[in-house]
Parts: structure tokens; sequence; C-alpha cells
């Protein structure tokens, strides 16, 4: 399954990482660092257990700006 979340914040992020063990997820955010450090697996937020699960877990997780493209795909 496919599952856009919008936000990086503390709760977006946190579904983002959960769901992503399990699905595709493509988590959306207007902040081009936070999706940079998303891409390269670094935790743009102090948080310890997302930050453990970038660096042990195999992840479904990808980042991005436009959400139309996110979108794409999904259904609605």
């Amino acid at each position: 399954m496919k599952i856009v979340v919008a936000g990086m914040g503390y709760v977006g992020l946190s579904l983002a990482t959960l769901l992503s063990q399990e699905n595709e997820v493509i988590a959306v955010d207007i902040d081009q660092k936070r999706v940079d450090l998303v891409n390269q697996r670094v935790s743009p937020i102090e948080d310890k257990k997302i930050t453990e699960y970038f660096e042990t877990k195999d992840l479904n997780l990808k980042a991005m700006l436009d959400y139309s493209e996110a979108l794409q795909g999904c259904y609605r």
C-alpha cells in the first residue's frame, strides 16, 4: 500500500517512519532541508526512536516537496 504523509514534524515523521516498515510511504513537507535529511536517513528532529529506526530498519520511506507527485498512484 502507498501512503502519503503530509508534514514531517514530530507526529508526521513518527507515523511515516513506523508505517514505512510495511508500506511504501511518501512524506511531503515544505522544507527542502527536512526532505534532504530524511532521504539521507538523518532525522531532522530530536527523537531517539526515529534515529534508531533510520539507522537499523529497512524503511520504504521517501521524502519530497511536491504533493502532486506524491499522490500519483494513491487511492483517493
